[in-house]
């Protein structure tokens, strides 16, 4: 059997690089799919190996039978075997069975088709998970980088949409930093953490009693995942855990993609990516390209994780339809998530900040951002300080020309309590605070 033109990638390849999974829709194709599902099951065997259930010869025979399925199996063909038991176990153990030189027993040892669906799950988890780590990792050393280089670069902060008071660049960066760390660390800490499943027909691993608790911990050994202390067949949490913490780092993507769309906007200006992409129709465009598909693949993950969420209650001992529900999304959250991190980091390793546009926009107001300062310090002299400082405001009179302020403060000093540099609060050393806590992280120095 030869692999279909399209077994690469979860979506296909003419819009995953688009949304950055071109490497995550490999590792979380349908041929990764059925590699792991054979590496499940070339688990179960030698784990009845080493518990003397099965001869070795049997468990060597099961991988070489294993293995060249692995490259010769069709998944178009391995769908349609699957769509009678409504997974792909059952079909691949009956083509295993008839390929391997070993007698039926040494195939699926004791095992359910939700053990190995479920283990395999984890193991494309762990191994799509990597990447999500790499790519969060990556756009925040960008961020670092960028919170380092314009720690003292002033530039108007914005609350509800309006300009508010004096920041720095280097603070903004530094809250997409703290963000992106936090979550490449929580996504690590959970991918780690991820167990095997392991419980049999009914999770009382009947099947391979008086050895089940050892099976199932030689098994999660065999595989690299976490012992499982009990089946979780039935209890979601290893699952649920994962995809709200992809939901998370998604968020974590989302807030500088969207800073960076809004900010390279023409009115804006005060940033650019490396490589801006253009339009089919109006030559002039330059659009953040990486940060806005970054944005458009984080917005689809909630939605996803909520799917996960509202799929908990799993009856009995097996689900009939909400473990169903699972595999494609969270093999959709992990893609999306991970493309969205690729797409920031593209976006981040190569912005352009504007110093001028970020001065020239946080001069915009002519220092009226500023006017609670001049307000304190006219409240000195006049118990009206704010209402008149307020009508000048509104009426667009320069505060340093105000009659009402300057009848009691010299334009000098105006200026002065106008000027943005001074009221800058703790921006540079926010910025210095969370470098070291990314430097602690990750050992480098951006």
């Amino acid at each position: 059997m030869s692999p279909s033109p399209t077994d690469t990638g979860t979506r296909g390849p003419l819009l995953d690089p688009v949304f950055g999974a071109e490497q995550l829709g490999s590792a979380l194709s349908d041929r990764a799919w059925i590699q792991a599902l054979l590496d499940v099951e070339v688990a179960l065997t030698r784990t009845a190996a080493a518990l003397g259930r099965v001869d070795d010869a049997h468990a060597e025979a099961v991988a070489a039978a294993a293995a060249a399925l692995a490259d010769e199996l069709d998944p178009a063909e391995l769908g349609r075997r699957s769509a009678a038991g409504g997974n792909a176990v059952i079909p691949l153990v009956s083509l295993l069975r008839e390929r391997a030189d070993a007698p039926a027993r040494a195939v699926h040892v004791g095992a359910t088709s939700q053990d190995v669906l479920d283990t395999a799950l984890v193991l494309l988890a762990r191994r799509a998970g990597i990447l999500v780590v790499t790519y969060l990792r990556s756009a925040a050393a960008s961020a670092a980088r960028l919170a380092a280089t314009h720690r003292d670069t002033p530039m108007v902060a914005r609350t509800l949409g309006q300009q508010a008071l004096p920041t720095t660049f280097g603070a903004l960066a530094a809250t997409w930093l703290l963000a992106l760390d936090d979550a490449a660390d929580d996504l690590e800490r959970v991918l780690t953490r991820l167990p095997a499943q392991y419980g049999g027909a009914a999770g009382t691993l009947a099947a391979v009693h008086p050895d089940g608790m050892a099976f199932a911990d030689t098994f999660a050994d065999q595989l690299g995942l976490t012992r499982p202390v009990a089946p979780w067949h039935t209890a979601r949490n290893p699952i649920t855990t994962l995809a709200s913490t992809l939901g998370v780092a998604a968020g974590a993507v989302a807030k500088p993609a969207t800073d960076i769309a809004l900010m390279a906007s023409t009115e804006f200006g005060e940033v650019a990516e490396d490589a801006p992409g253009g339009s089919s129709a109006m030559p002039h465009k330059r659009n953040p390209v990486a940060a806005i598909t970054a944005r458009a693949a984080a917005r689809r993950v909630p939605g996803l994780v909520s799917t996960i969420l509202s799929s908990t209650d799993h009856e009995f001992q097996r689900a009939a339809g909400a473990w169903h529900a699972e595999w494609e999304t969270l093999c959709d959250l992990l893609r999306l998530t991970g493309g969205a991190a690729h797409r920031l980091s593209d976006s981040l390793a190569g912005l352009h900040v504007h110093t001028d546009a970020l001065a020239r926009n946080l001069d915009l107001t002519g220092g009226a951002i500023l006017a609670e300062k001049v307000t304190a310090a006219l409240a000195e002299h006049t118990e009206d300080a704010r209402a008149v400082v307020t009508e000048a405001a509104v009426a667009g009179v320069p505060l340093d020309e105000a009659p009402g302020i300057t009848a009691h403060l010299a334009p000098d000093e105006i200026r002065r309590l106008l000027d943005p540099t001074r009221y800058l609060g703790h921006a540079a050393d926010i910025a210095d605070r969370v470098l070291a806590h990314h430097d602690r992280h990750t050992g480098e120095k951006p």
